[in-house]
Order: C-alpha cells, then sequence, then structure tokens
C-alpha cells in the first residue's frame, strides 16, 4: 500500500471530485492522505475532509506564502490541533523565493509554528524554498527536534537533507524526483534512510511523470514511489511499506484506519 503524505484536496482544482478522487486511491493502493492546511481561513474545509473521511486527515498552520492573512498565535494553533483527527502543525516553513523585502515576518510565523508544535507534541510540516539557511537556523533555535517532522516536497542538496536528518526529521519526495533533470534531487533519493523517507504528490501540483503537466491528485503517488525504487534498486512494494510505514509511526495514525 502507498500513503500520500502531503495534499491539498480542498483546493479549487480538487475538491468538486473528492469521490472521484478517493475512488481513484483505492485502485491505485493509496490507502491514505494527509490534507495540508496553508491558511487559517480555509481550515474547516480541510478539516471537514478529514472528518468526512476515514483515511484523511489534517494539519493546522499558515504557509509561509501568505504575508496578507490572519496570523496564528500558538494558542489558535493549539486549539486546532486538539480537534480530532489533527494529526501535524504545518505548512509552515520559510519561502524567500516569491516573497521579497523585510521577510521576518515569515520568521517570527515559522517560530510560533515551531512553537506550538512543541507544546501540542504533533510533528511538523516543514515547506522551505530559497531559504535552507535560514529553515535549519529557526530549527535549531526554536528546538525543532522536539516535534520532529518532515521536510516535505523535499528539493534542496543532500547537506541540507543532512542537517535535517540529524535534527531528527524526515524527509518526502515529490513528483519532481521523477522529472528527467532532477539529477541533484535523485542522488538525495538514493542516499536518506528508507526508514527516514515519506512520499507526497502536493497535489493539485506537481504531477509526476508520466503525468507532468496534468492535475496532480493523491493516486498518483505511486510513480514518486517507482522512481524511489528504481534509483535505488528496490522492489517497489518494499519503498510502499517503509514510506507507509513511516507515515504512520511520524504522525501517530492507526494504520487500520483503512479505505472503506
Amino acid at each position: 500500500m502507498f500513503v500520500d503524505s502531503h495534499c491539498h484536496l480542498d483546493f479549487p482544482e480538487l475538491a468538486a471530485d473528492v469521490g472521484a478522487l478517493l475512488a481513484a486511491m483505492r485502485e491505485a493502493r493509496v490507502t491514505h492522505a494527509l490534507c495540508i492546511s496553508v491558511d487559517l481561513a480555509a481550515w474547516a474545509r480541510v478539516h471537514a475532509l478529514a472528518a468526512a473521511h476515514g483515511n484523511l486527515y489534517a494539519t493546522a498552520g499558515v504557509h509561509p506564502d501568505y504575508p496578507d492573512t490572519e496570523e496564528p498565535t500558538v494558542e489558535r494553533l493549539l486549539a486546532l490541533a486538539a480537534q480530532p483527527k489533527v494529526v501535524g502543525i504545518g505548512e509552515t516553513g520559510l519561502d524567500y523565493y516569491r516573497q521579497e523585502g523585510d521577510l521576518g515576518w515569515q520568521r517570527e510565523r515559522f517560530r510560533t509554528h515551531v512553537r506550538a508544535a512543541r507544546a501540542a507534541r504533533k510533528p511538523l510540516v516543514i515547506h522551505t524554498r530559497a531559504a535552507a539557511g535560514d529553515t535549519l537556523a529557526v530549527m535549531r533555535e526554536e528546538g525543532a527536534r522536539e516535534a520532529g517532522g518532515v521536510m516535505h516536497c523535499f528539493t534542496e542538496t543532500w547537506e541540507v537533507a543532512k542537517a535535517a536528518l540529524d535534527l531528527g526529521f524526515h524527509i518526502s519526495f515529490s513528483g519532481i524526483v521523477t522529472f528527467r533533470n532532477a539529477t541533484d534531487l535523485k542522488d538525495v533519493a538514493r542516499r536518506v534512510p528508507l526508514d527516514r523517507m515519506l512520499i507526497e504528490t502536493d497535489s493539485p501540483y506537481l504531477a509526476p511523470v508520466p503525468h507532468r503537466g496534468k492535475r496532480n491528485h493523491p493516486a498518483l503517488v505511486v510513480h514518486v514511489a517507482e522512481e524511489i525504487a528504481r534509483l535505488r534498486g528496490l522492489p517497489l512494494d518494499e519503498v510502499a511499506a517503509a514510506t507507509s510505514r513511516n507515515f504512520f509511526r511520524l504522525f501517530a495514525i492507526d494504520a487500520q484506519t483503512t479505505l472503506p
């Protein structure tokens, strides 16, 4: 079986087709998916998906790409994290690629999430883009090791991966690892310990080969696992079992809550 550790089923590209997407998951042996929060205003939609479907789960957080939105507090994140089926804090982190100017607000928001994750004793889902050094610095300064978590949709170097692994984090690979020109990322996928690896779609974006350029959805996470199996010379079922086991352990989810 496979697990999609990061998707956005509440986004407009997918929200109207949830029933069909769940059916596609069943056919592809994708048993669970984690629906990721990016904005407090939309959190109720994310949580409703998890509440309505036994094999879907949710997080609570505000993405660093959202400058003009309600700012989370530790107290607000803790209240959301206490709701049923909320298993992590995030998506949080730093993104210097799209935002410009003084980005101190991003770092403060990230610190808030780390503090909430430590208090809630739930793992962090971390996004980093063009900001790896500062991301790791905040993680160290705020004691992110205490919460643990995952560096999602990883696209950084092996050195960054190693630093995150040393902090007790997992590394999650998306469809980007299937792209022909992702040479350095493929090398990282060969080197990350199998017991610290997750797979994801980040859907509706970043559809893997052979669906690149099309709408992504959780059933396509199988192609990510196939590429990792190819890179490592492992049976597909071994990669599927390991990444699923890692997901259930990290997010403290009972693996028996399967598709209806």
